[in-house]
């Protein structure tokens, strides 16, 4: 087990870092509204008055402290991941107990760590090969300090594993219960570069809609990316 008080604690504050999601999850009203978060309560209770599948949409908002919470244009892309979790979508660094927002120092980096795990799950379907879901591109700003695994200590060596993740979650879990902003960490998928995972919403800010984003599984892999905006195709080497 990796000792938490011997991981370094390091300032990260990027400017232009990018979130790669899928193009199906909608803003949240609530979220995007410029009210104080400390009101939301009230406004729901009001709101579910006429639209009683309101909760569905909002997620568990008890799982965000209040002082954490995020409002204005585009907060949804920061808050969702943390309302909308569960035991059935685990990831690296959580056993889906709790949610992460993970991003990548920049746009090749977001492409190719997500790229990874959309074609793990078009290989576990068996999708036909072909053109496939819509991605949207987030840009937005990390301000944090976070436990840092990028020194090379081979003590955190299995934290950062490309194919286990149990000790990343079993080390995420005790992060996130110590109070742990988040931690950043190599890519595993594009070499050289960083991401980070980030147990609060607030440790990142100003999220702006970039491009939309098709991937082409040729059934094997993904092979291309097209920019739905331009159309321009692009192949993953």
């Amino acid at each position: 087990m990796i000792d938490i008080a011997a991981i370094p604690v390091s300032a990260v504050r990027w400017a232009g870092a990018v979130r790669i999601i899928r193009s199906l999850f909608p803003p949240i009203d609530l979220f995007e509204d410029i009210a104080d978060p400390a009101d939301w309560p009230l406004l729901i209770a009001a709101e579910q008055k006429t639209n009683p599948r309101l909760m569905e949409s909002i997620g568990n908002l008890d799982l965000v402290p209040v002082g954490r919470r995020v409002a204005g244009p585009g907060a949804s892309y920061l808050m969702a991941p943390f309302t909308h979790i569960s035991n059935d979508r685990p990831s690296r660094f959580s056993n889906g107990a709790f949610g992460v927002l993970y991003v990548g120092d920049t746009f090749e980096t977001a492409l190719f760590e997500t790229i990874h795990h959309h074609a793990r799950f078009m290989a576990r379907t068996r999708e036909p090969a072909g053109w496939t879901s819509q991605f949207r591109e987030i840009v937005l700003a990390v301000d944090a300090w976070l436990h840092d695994l990028r020194g090379g200590d081979p003590a955190h060596a299995p934290a950062i594993d490309p194919v286990d993740y149990t000790e990343s979650r079993v080390l995420g879990s005790m992060l996130s219960a110590a109070g742990s902003e988040g931690l950043v960490y190599p890519s595993l998928r594009n070499q050289g570069r960083e991401c980070v995972a980030l147990f609060y919403p607030d440790c990142a800010g100003n999220p702006v809609q970039g491009r939309h984003l098709d991937y082409h599984w040729d059934g094997r892999r993904v092979d291309m990316y097209r920019d739905a905006g331009s159309g321009q195709v692009y192949r993953i080497i």
